[in-house]
């Protein structure tokens, strides 16, 4: 499993957040959104099917079940 830093764990945090019409009741679509825009430099296009890192995803996710906006 690829450990990424807590920095850059707390910045895409951050920005998920920001996000345009993110709600806390979807955060794994936009964590997943995050992880895409990490790696590709692009938000995904409706039927994106570019592959993510998913160690970066569950890393991203895990901290948003710690941290209750």
């Amino acid at each position: 499993m690829a450990e990424f830093s807590e920095s850059t764990i707390n910045a895409l945090y951050e920005k998920v957040k920001a996000y345009p019409r993110f709600v806390i009741n979807e955060k794994e679509k936009f964590c997943w959104m995050a992880a895409h825009e990490f790696k590709h430099g692009v938000l995904p296009s409706e039927y994106d099917i570019r592959d993510i890192d998913e160690d970066l995803y569950l890393q991203l996710l895990q901290k948003f079940k710690k941290n209750i906006i």
